[in-house]
């Protein structure tokens, strides 16, 4: 069976150039980059290089570049660091409620040690407004951390807007950029960002590498201890085959973007438009335009998702419900219910996210095959049979 995969969201295949890369350093290029001897020095210039390249990406600098294992740990490194490095001036955090978890769950936390967090309502579209976020300040405010962009709806937000505001009252700025990265182009210095997550995987690199983007100057604690790697802010030895494949991975992202952008758009929008057109009762969730080229969130009416991605699943393709750090919990997404749609709607409604490998050809063939799927669910459903009499 062809199998057709839509939740790039989740996770993306790494691509054979990064592959590639990456093999070297675990065989022959396997020194420890903070040893003296000359293939562990070989290894510290490939760690060197990479955060170079990593760095012109988001037109950052080289050494405001810190590898991590992932955007969940640089999540919680950017919030608790800052956190703890400015509590004597005060305890206030800034946040939403269409967070990621790695956000939301860490700021419960601090809420737990004596911190207080603010989280922002957004629109019917998943939007941040600027203008809440300054409302929002107090004297206490030491930190705002705003998403880039939606993980589950695509959602993209004033980022720059926001940055500005947090730069007028002296307020650290973090934005969790995992799904913005290699989808949007961003530059740090010119968009206000003091501190910017992001992660590998998501853009046809390695798992379990991240990394932390953190402006020089800025005084952040640490969240590892143990060693002096990272220029002494976080421990562990340098996981060399990965930085290498997450740089690999970042400089094919933004070689010819545009045109990549365009293509991937294209095909985003013929999937959204054909799916509303010729399934009934049917939404987009999300910003119909300030939205990731490769999202589409559509809230189908009178089925239960699950049981849509199991019938998808079966006849070949993979797409979600959201987050795939939530799957495993039968709550509707906080992101849906948070711009306002009822809980029935929310356990309808499914991400499809496109990749780099997706084809006009895997379109068409999920064009066809939905609708179908959808009908046959609610032909079963006593909830369509009320809405078929009362038409």
């Amino acid at each position: 069976m062809e199998r057709i995969y839509l939740d790039n969201a989740a996770t993306t295949p790494v691509r054979k150039e990064v592959v590639d890369a990456m093999l070297p350093y675990f065989t022959e290029n396997f020194g420890n980059p903070s040893s003296v001897y000359q293939i562990a020095q070989m290894n510290k210039k490939a760690v060197d290089d990479a955060r170079e390249t990593i760095a012109n990406a988001l037109g950052a600098n080289a050494n405001e570049i810190f590898f991590t294992s992932g955007g969940s740990e640089a999540d919680n490194w950017a919030i608790k660091g800052i956190a703890q490095a400015h509590k004597a001036k005060g305890n206030h955090i800034i946040t939403t409620k269409v967070e990621h978890h790695a956000v939301l769950h860490t700021c419960e936390y601090l809420e737990k040690n004596g911190f207080e967090v603010t989280y922002l309502d957004v629109d019917e579209y998943g939007m941040v407004h600027p203008e809440d976020v300054e409302k929002a300040i107090k004297d206490t405010t030491i930190l705002i951390s705003i998403m880039y962009a939606n993980n589950e709806i695509g959602t993209i937000n004033p980022i720059k807007e926001i940055g500005a505001i947090a730069k007028a009252h002296k307020i650290p700025f973090h934005t969790d950029a995992v799904q913005a990265v290699g989808q949007l182009k961003i530059d740090v210095k010119d968009q206000n960002i003091d501190l910017l997550s992001l992660s590998g995987h998501k853009i046809n690199g390695p798992k379990g590498m991240g990394v932390l983007y953190i402006r020089r100057g800025l005084k952040i604690e640490n969240l590892i201890h143990g060693g002096a790697q990272e220029r002494g802010r976080r421990a562990g030895t340098e996981n060399v085959a990965g930085i290498v494949g997450l740089a690999k991975a970042m400089e094919i992202a933004y070689t010819d973007f545009d045109a990549k952008i365009e293509k991937m758009t294209k095909l985003r929008d013929k999937l959204i438009n054909g799916l509303l057109e010729s399934i009934p009762y049917t939404k987009l969730n999300g910003h119909p335009t300030m939205r990731l080229a490769n999202n589409s969130n559509i809230g189908v009416e009178y089925v239960e998702g699950e049981s849509l991605l199991l019938l998808l699943d079966m006849s070949g393709i993979a797409a979600s419900s959201g987050s795939a750090c939530t799957s495993g919990s039968l709550d509707p997404s906080h992101v849906l219910l948070a711009i306002g749609i009822p809980h029935e709607r929310a356990h309808g409604s499914i991400r499809l996210t496109l990749g780099s490998q997706n084809t006009e050809a895997e379109i068409d063939k999920v064009l066809e095959v939905m609708p179908g799927i959808v009908q046959r669910m609610r032909d079963m459903s006593p909830l369509w049979e009320e809405v078929v009499k009362n038409k």
